[in-house]
């Protein structure tokens, strides 16, 4: 037997000599890689959005922080200790030294 005649009788041609299941083939390879909404950008977009909710959660959890700080502010007392801690505000005649460590 030829190797013409082998290619001409090899299964795996024969299949493509399908133009139907040639045309389906062509048809799913575009839509999962080169669509604008191909399987490949919708896992990279569910990424994205996983990443944002995780982000959303860590600012939600910044907000009750500062919720709680802003309801401890209503005290006058509390609210000069955190102007002297975190903002380093002073009263008249007075100096304020910041230490800072070495680690």
């Amino acid at each position: 037997m030829s190797l013409k005649s082998k290619i001409a009788n090899s299964k795996f041609l024969n299949y493509f000599k399908n133009i139907y299941l040639l045309s389906t083939t062509v048809f799913l390879v575009w839509i999962f890689l080169f669509d604008s909404n191909s399987f490949l950008v919708n896992i990279k977009l569910n990424k994205e959005i996983n990443e944002l909710e995780e982000r959303k959660k860590e600012l939600q959890n910044q907000i009750d922080i500062d919720k709680k700080i802003i309801s401890s502010l209503n005290n006058p007392d509390s609210l000069e200790r955190y102007a002297r801690e975190k903002l380093f505000m002073k009263k008249q005649n007075e100096d304020i030294y910041i230490i800072e460590f070495k680690d």
